[in-house]
């Protein structure tokens, strides 16, 4: 049996109970029922935690950008296809660069020195568990950043975390409106 035959995508109609509520929010957010909300929605303590954390984490001191950046960079490491189509889709309709966009998909360097010190940060909090030296986290500080971003990092780590391992366990399929940013490691 495939793992992705194991998990049902339920829709607002038939998510359970727990969960229904937080399901026929996000369709009316997105005018659909995301594929993993619909897949999240079988443990709704984990779509409950996941979009709770996801609210917390966009009201931290991270600009929405900045924020961006930190999830691509995560969905990028872990291989979250659907991440990384999502977020590239978010930002393309919001206007972003489509050189930063590439770059982030391509796990690139950045050109903006700042967002680029959130990438190099993000993947060392990732790669040393948060056991970051006293130079990585000084480079991360001189770029402008505080200490309450440090925090934030691991914040928006743990929250996309549960996002992507959900994602590639459920083998959450694209949605139509974002299969033009398809992405495959490369």
């Amino acid at each position: 049996m495939s793992t992705a035959a194991v998990f049902t995508p339920y829709t607002s109609e038939n998510a359970p109970e727990q969960a229904r509520g937080r399901v026929q929010a996000a369709e009316k957010s997105f005018g659909f029922v995301p594929r993993p909300v619909g897949l999240m929605a079988e443990s709704p303590e984990l779509l409950e935690g996941f979009l709770t954390l996801n609210g917390i984490f966009n009201k931290c001191s991270l600009s929405r950008l900045e924020r961006e950046v930190l999830i691509l960079t995560i969905a990028t490491r872990v291989e979250c296809h659907y991440c990384v189509a999502m977020h590239s889709a978010m930002l393309a309709k919001s206007g972003t660069d489509p050189e930063l966009i590439s770059a982030l998909r391509k796990a690139a360097p950045l050109s903006d020195g700042r967002l680029e010190a959130m990438r190099q940060f993000t993947l060392q909090v990732m790669d040393k568990n948060g056991d970051v030296s006293d130079q990585e986290l000084a480079a991360f500080l001189g770029a402008g950043y505080t200490s309450r971003s440090a925090l934030d990092v691991v914040l928006g780590l743990g929250t996309y975390t549960l996002s992507t391992a959900a994602n590639r366990m459920t083998r959450a399929e694209l949605d139509p409106p974002f299969e033009a940013f398809t992405w495959h490691q490369h």
